[in-house]
């Protein structure tokens, strides 16, 4: 890779290293010079660009982000739980599908990042509770691209072996419970104990299925729990704290041929926290910290097990570092004084507005976007690119035929909305579907019914562009130094489009918003396909 000033003659396909602004162009960092970006450049006065070619043995940063990120969660099995998004300035992120516990292989995650500088890999740490959609890990190539030498050893050492990183979701585990007493004691604090452990079993997707008590006693604790129904887990609540490996509970759980198999733990709140096993069944005597609803070493060992992974003798006893929770709330809000907590990172819920309205005036009386092509309507090709790609919803605006349109589509998972105004043009579609996007979503993705060549892999590459916190809040493709559709925009400009009048929809505004736009480079000369007359429609099904 060659990084520095090139003459224009020799800077056809190097890559911006700086933003370059001239006589009304304006080309940003990172930026594959075109034959026409050059040919502008010089008729701007422009002789020379600091810019990056690459060699022959460079993978650009985009394939290269893209082959580790793939080697990292493994084959399509083995990455089960996880979704990878598409590449972005050499920014590949990771996240994950399903509720459960990020799992690692720390030693191999160093060791890539060891390799060399050019690559490198951040993630949450090892055991995480992670929710869908939250952010696992980012790929990011530091320069603007990677050797292919260390792009392949990356990929072979993330091959060695069990996919470095993966989620283990959590499973709908049925858990029992005992609780000894002692006289004296209310059912109010045994009732207690049994809200906050069914909330602590459901909020991992398990069900507290029975619940029994007796005294606090080794031979009639020992008799309950020979005789206990089958579950998954059986936890045990003492009404005194375990003190000792021959107190009450470990003595009755061996007599009633059960294994004690750790006691203690180097966390803290939980210290006092019993590891057994009955047959198959793991048994977990609490720590009295269990009867609260904050978190403590009970839920770090029960997360473990209702994800498949339960922890050994060793597991607990390597729990120390991090295992300091006195001081870490569990409220919902946070208590008065206490720091704000950042959000987890997350995949941006974007919805894709597919608009399918319009009138085909210039088809003569045929509507286009109902058009036979391939034993399928037209429209379906871009409302299946919507569906196969990264967008959370997709919500397809009718308007002109609308019944035609929406039976056209029947049986594909999509929301239907009706434009009665659909007369006044491309803006009054574009209105009715902003009105329909859910509350919860950060950007719309505006697709046309009539551009059938769109790929999935567009719209996801306009997802992993967007992020309006680095100035990337409109993002449009574009091929050839031509920008198409569709475009992605951030809820901030939903009240200005809404705004809008008349058949030209929402591109006007990017001229407004300049500072905020990101030009996204795809080779796909489909984002600037439409389907408009006869002639194109003919051309189209002839392939």
């Amino acid at each position: 890779m060659r990084f520095g000033s090139l003459p224009l003659d020799e800077a056809e396909g190097a890559i911006l290293a700086h933003s370059l602004r001239r006589d009304g162009l304006s080309f940003k960092k990172g930026r594959r010079l075109s034959p026409e970006d050059v040919a502008a450049l010089r008729k701007a006065g422009v002789e020379t660009v600091v810019a990056v070619a690459l060699d022959p043995q460079d993978v650009g940063e985009d394939a290269a982000a893209a082959r580790v990120a793939r080697a990292v969660v493994g084959d399509s099995k083995a990455s089960a739980g996880i979704t990878v998004a598409a590449p972005f300035t050499g920014r590949v992120n990771i996240f994950a599908a399903s509720r459960g516990l990020l799992r690692l292989d720390p030693a191999r995650i160093d060791a890539i990042n060891l390799i060399d500088e050019s690559v490198t890999i951040a993630t949450l740490p090892d055991f995480a509770v992670v929710e869908p959609g939250q952010m696992l890990a980012t790929v990011k190539i530091i320069p603007f691209a990677a050797p292919e030498s260390v792009v392949a050893q990356a990929e072979e050492l993330a091959a060695a072996g069990s996919p470095p990183l993966a989620v283990a979701a959590f499973r709908p585990l049925s858990v029992g419970l005992i609780q000894t007493r002692l006289p004296g004691v209310k059912d109010s604090v045994l009732d207690k104990t049994v809200a906050v452990t069914r909330e602590r079993v459901e909020a991992l997707g398990g069900s507290l299925v029975t619940e029994t008590r007796c005294a606090h006693d080794e031979t009639d604790l020992a008799a309950y729990v020979q005789a206990f129904p089958s579950v998954d887990l059986l936890l045990i609540a003492g009404a005194s704290a375990i003190t000792d490996r021959r107190d009450v509970l470990p003595a009755a759980i061996a007599r009633a041929g059960g294994v004690v198999e750790h006691f203690g733990m180097p966390v803290d709140p939980g210290n006092l926290l019993l590891l057994a096993r009955l047959g198959d069944v793991p048994v977990l005597g609490l720590p009295g910290c269990a009867r609260s609803p904050k978190l403590n070493g009970f839920d770090w060992v029960l997360q473990r097990i209702a994800a498949g992974v339960p922890p050994t003798r060793q597991d607990v006893m390597r729990m120390g570092v991090g295992g300091l929770l006195a001081e870490i709330p569990s409220r919902p809000l946070p208590r008065a004084g206490a720091a704000p907590t950042l959000e987890a990172p997350r995949a941006p819920r974007v919805t894709a507005l597919v608009l399918a309205a319009g009138r085909s005036s210039r088809m003569g009386g045929t509507n286009k976007l109902l058009a036979d092509v391939g034993g399928a309507p037209l429209v379906a090709r871009a409302v299946d690119a919507a569906l196969a790609s990264q967008v959370d919803t997709v919500i397809v605006v009718t308007g002109h035929q609308g019944e035609a349109v929406a039976a056209a589509l029947a049986g594909k998972p999509v929301r239907f909305v009706h434009n009665p105004h659909f007369a006044d043009g491309l803006s009054a579609s574009l209105r009715v579907g902003l009105a329909a996007v859910p509350a919860d979503a950060d950007a719309v993705v505006v697709c046309l019914g009539d551009m059938p060549r769109v790929a999935a892999g567009v719209i996801d590459r306009l997802i992993a562009a967007y992020n309006p916190l680095e100035g990337r809040a409109i993002c449009v493709p574009t091929t050839h130094g031509k920008q198409g559709n569709p475009v992605l925009w951030d809820r901030g400009y939903f009240t200005e489009m809404a705004g809008l009048t008349g058949d030209s929809g929402a591109k006007r505004l990017i001229g407004q918003h300049a500072d905020q736009l990101c030009e996204v480079s795809v080779d796909d000369a489909g984002v600037l396909y439409d389907v408009d007359t006869p002639d194109l429609l003919a051309q189209f099904r002839a392939g």
